[in-house]
């Protein structure tokens, strides 16, 4: 995606942002993402950004997807995934999620560029 750069979050890791707004990045450890068994914090989420509720939803809701959300993410308009469950879309799947996040984020010129140069 043009105009991409990747920033350091605090704890070190990758926040990739458009026009210095992010539109994916890997989260740390938080209380309201763990395994519902052992109560271990994921250690490898990454969030996305997504263009409205229904996007969300669509993801979230959809039992063949691996996305999901957590309550600390009620209103944000994102979705999370697991990096241990990537390989469960498909690499088409993934560049989508990619380039919705990056469209959600990046200034309307830059969007309005972007969908001319792909026919969109």
């Amino acid at each position: 995606m043009p105009d991409v750069t990747i920033e350091a979050g605090p704890k070190g890791h990758s926040v990739y942002q458009v026009g210095r707004k992010s539109f994916v990045f890997f989260r740390t450890p938080r209380p309201d993402a763990k395994d519902p068994d052992t109560g271990e914090r994921y250690t490898d989420v990454v969030v996305f950004w997504v263009a409205s509720e229904s996007d969300k939803l669509a993801l979230i809701q959809d039992p063949h997807t691996p996305f999901f959300t957590t309550p600390h993410f009620d209103g944000h308009p994102s979705v999370l995934l697991r990096t241990s469950r990537i390989g469960e879309i498909s690499r088409q799947e993934l560049a989508e999620v990619i380039e919705d996040a990056w469209l959600a984020q990046a200034s309307p010129r830059r969007r309005q560029r972007w969908l001319a140069e792909h026919d969109m």
